[in-house]
């Protein structure tokens, strides 16, 4: 299910569409987002509560399909392969259950600074990573809130922006281009 189809006001950043990433070239030939339904619908609930909060989610990157998570895994140094999932098992990526995100401030359109970068390979990417400023500390914490609260999504420690979709393992490992998903049948 392609996010945007669902909620027109999750913003996009996808970086793995652009050179803007640690692979340092596009890897996707479009900036385009899906999840299995079940996960995009919980990430538009979150949405829905941090609008309230004045805030709206940035999505980074979600289904990814498996020939690009071999390409992520070939050119991550050993020492920082906790950050990329093997392919030889698949990533919750692989699955379309998983989202890497951020936020957005509603009424200026900018995103929110996080303690640590999208992608960055460092302790800053950890949740419980005590420096930067308050301010991003606090940004880091309620978008943590706002995706695990009605308990759909669960966050990978050592990155702040990687969630899990609860039920990742009821989805096969997928290796399907982006040209090639189908939207949903309007019945």
């Amino acid at each position: 299910m392609e996010i945007v189809s669902l909620d027109p006001t999750i913003h996009l950043d996808i970086r793995y569409a652009t050179s803007n990433n640690f692979v340092g070239r596009p890897v996707y030939p479009e900036a385009r987002a899906y999840l299995q339904r079940p996960a995009a619908e919980a990430l538009v609930a979150a949405q829905r509560w941090l609008k309230g909060r004045g805030y709206g989610i940035v999505v980074f990157d979600a289904y990814r399909p498996l020939s690009v998570q071999k390409i992520f895994w070939e050119i991550t140094p050993p020492e920082k392969r906790m950050f990329v999932a093997d392919p030889a098992v698949g990533s919750h990526h692989n699955r379309g259950c998983a989202a890497d995100v951020g936020l957005y401030d509603l009424k200026t359109g900018a995103e929110v600074e996080m303690p640590g970068g999208y992608d960055e390979t460092s302790e800053r990417s950890f949740v419980v990573y005590a420096g930067g400023t308050l301010e991003q500390r606090q940004a880091r914490d309620l978008l943590r809130e706002a995706m695990e609260r009605d308990g759909y999504f669960f966050v990978y420690p050592e990155e702040w922006w990687h969630y899990d979709y609860k039920d990742w393992r009821d989805y096969p490992v997928l290796d399907v281009a982006f040209s090639a998903i189908k939207p949903p049948r309007k019945d």
